[in-house]
């Protein structure tokens, strides 16, 4: 009975499956047409095929059945895959023919003089994943490198400049010996990002040889080797006023800070910057709230940042009237650019490395970076120097590698809060830092290390 009731089932879905299958194929005639419909029946029997046979009844004791039904059931799959294509197009005309009307010869159509029609290109390949080295040098051409126009109007706009404000010291400031003003900074060093945006003014303070000397950072009051005070000698036989200095003395020191305020009063209020800057073309403008001696220079084609230091060369040291936050005022900052500027391009001559190129990637990165800004310039420089003491190999093949080995030479750096100068080993560049800066900066390069792309998204 239970068999029966098995088998008289089956046969019902069977014949409601009949059903369905014929009234598919009966309209499919009518859609597809006759060689369409043709090719839905053969796949139409198939499935049916392989619903019987799957829902027949297997004799577990005869192997020879097994076989049948796994032999049966690949020459399906290949009946199916040897089925002839319907055609990928019929027009509405055709679709809506009788299926047993005549074969009528074909009208032929008029021809029409057309363009023939492109066929669409598709590309096989997807598109090629950059190297990091290809990335840094799309960056590099797309962000840093300046243009013709610039390359030339920026230097030159700011030797105007230069000129201008030399010969308005020299009328205002007869007595004050300063030497002839020259350009310096990332343009014209060549190891900065070549941004138009910053230029340094140095203005030579020609001291006295035999009435003043130098006093070692680690004897000033900061206990900082890189800061230095610059003493007045001999007073007792060269009283003060024998030095036109002695007017920016504080106790028995140059004061950098009394400078500093004097300059910074002539540049807001002795200096005609509207009628220069209409001279040359162009509006200025003295930062009036700045520490820094700064000018905001706008052009129709360039915009310029300018700071003017202050500069004493004295027993082989170049000394800055930069003196550091806080109530000390008579501190001079040593300053390694020119240095830093001859050993990078005197390396990169003897093997033609691109010690340049990469320090320019590395600044222009930091410069514009909210976390890492405080790292560019010149612990950069030293960071680079001290990799190419033990790393031979600066070929630009190999900027890609070099750039991610200053990345893990900086968090090196960061880990130890130590980045000791190249010239003066005394000298840590990371020592004005705050803790909570050093952490941050630690944390962006480490991602940096696995990741470069991080520091090279769009400004």
């Amino acid at each position: 009975m239970a068999e029966f009731t098995r088998q008289r089932g089956k046969r019902q879905d069977d014949s409601g499956l009949g059903s369905v299958l014929d009234l598919l194929l009966a309209n499919a005639r009518l859609v597809l047409g006759v060689s369409g419909a043709a090719v839905l029946a053969i796949a139409t029997l198939v499935v049916k095929r392989l619903i019987d046979r799957a829902t027949s009844p297997r004799d577990d004791g005869d192997p020879k059945a097994e076989q049948k039904t796994l032999e049966e059931s690949w020459q399906d799959l290949a009946l199916i895959k040897a089925t002839p294509k319907p055609p990928k197009k019929q027009r509405r005309e055709d679709l809506s023919a009788p299926l047993l009307s005549p074969a009528r010869p074909p009208v032929p159509e008029p021809k029409v003089c057309t363009a023939p029609l492109e066929t669409p290109q598709v590309e096989s390949n997807p598109p090629r994943c950059l190297t990091l080295q290809e990335k840094l040098l799309s960056h590099y051409s797309s962000w840093l490198a300046l243009s013709k126009g610039q390359a030339s109007l920026t230097p030159q706009l700011a030797r105007s400049i230069c000129t201008q404000l030399q010969n308005f010291l020299r009328s205002k400031c007869p007595e004050l010996p300063f030497g002839s003003l020259f350009l310096s900074g990332p343009l014209l060093d060549g190891l900065g990002a070549l941004s138009a945006d910053h230029i340094h003014f140095m203005l030579p303070v020609v001291l006295e040889p035999t009435l003043w000397s130098l006093i070692p950072g680690e004897d000033t009051v900061v206990r900082n080797p890189r800061y230095w005070m610059i003493k007045r000698t001999d007073l007792e036989y060269f009283p003060r006023g024998s030095s036109p200095w002695d007017r920016f003395m504080v106790g028995q020191y140059l004061s950098s800070n009394a400078l500093n305020e004097s300059l910074h009063k002539m540049l807001v209020a002795s200096i005609n910057w509207p009628a220069i800057g209409s001279l040359l073309g162009s509006l200025i403008h003295p930062v009036v709230a700045s520490r820094e001696l700064k000018l905001e220079v706008k052009h129709d084609q360039a915009e310029l940042s300018i700071t003017l230091f202050p500069t004493v060369e004295m027993e082989g040291k170049v000394l800055l009237s930069a003196p550091p936050e806080g109530l000390v005022e008579n501190l001079w900052l040593e300053s390694f650019a020119r240095a830093e500027a001859w050993k990078v391009r005197e390396l990169d001559a003897g093997d033609s490395g691109a010690r340049q190129l990469c320090l320019r990637l590395l600044d222009g990165v930091c410069r514009t970076h909210p976390t890492l800004h405080k790292l560019s310039g010149s612990p950069l420089t030293h960071a680079v120097l001290h990799l190419s003491a033990t790393t031979s190999d600066w070929a630009e093949e190999s900027l890609a590698d070099r750039f991610q080995q200053v990345l893990e030479e900086l968090v090196g750096y960061l880990e130890r809060g130590v980045l000791p100068s190249y010239f003066n080993p005394k000298i840590n560049l990371l020592c004005e830092l705050l803790e909570e800066e050093i952490d941050e900066m630690g944390f962006m390069l480490y991602r940096a290390l696995s990741e470069p792309e991080l520091l090279l998204k769009d400004k």
